[in-house]
């Protein structure tokens, strides 16, 4: 039987999440849809641009907010974790944008502005709930700290990781 304060934190950590998410979205969704319908940029380069400025923020708000450091973790490889979960996610990002327009005439941007625009859009709203979940995820498996109390898995692997990472750093090397 699951804990009720368990259940309680992870549905407030899912909270601050969508919060956080909210947040990064408007201005990932404001930023392709400037590049987009007023300076006329590919879809997918403009997606790419907004989705990075976007994934700035996202980090900083969602390692003060909602996950907490790790202990046994060196933060390097929270923030190679965090990075490579990112690009998985424009990844993610920038075939479910292509996707929502490939259907539409190679000069669409031009020739179907508005209908371009739209598609970009719908799509833009598709990847986002797909990066979404797929971030939360990742994060949640191998970057948020153990529940305070409890017993720390030392057979997890976001755990072994984590040791690993303290004893191996990469920037002490000379």
């Amino acid at each position: 039987m699951v804990e009720w304060t368990i259940v309680k934190k992870l549905i407030a950590q899912i909270a601050k999440f969508g919060v956080v998410g909210v947040i990064a979205f408007l201005l990932d969704f404001g930023i392709l849809n400037i590049l987009v319908r007023y300076a006329h940029m590919n879809n997918v380069t403009a997606g790419t641009i907004s989705f990075l400025v976007s994934l700035a923020v996202n980090y900083l708000l969602s390692m003060k907010m909602v996950f907490k450091h790790r202990d046994d973790m060196a933060r390097w490889m929270e923030i190679t974790i965090f990075f490579i979960s990112a690009a998985v996610g424009l990844l993610i990002n920038d075939v479910v944008i292509w996707t929502g327009t490939a259907s539409l005439p190679a000069d669409a941007i031009d020739s179907m502005h508005g209908t371009y625009v739209l598609y970009t859009n719908i799509a833009k709203i598709v990847a986002t709930i797909i990066v979404s979940i797929w971030n939360f995820i990742i994060r949640k498996w191998l970057l948020d700290a153990p529940t305070p109390g409890k017993p720390v898995n030392t057979r997890s692997f976001a755990h072994r990781l984590g040791h690993w990472s303290l004893s191996h750093n990469p920037f002490d090397r000379v």
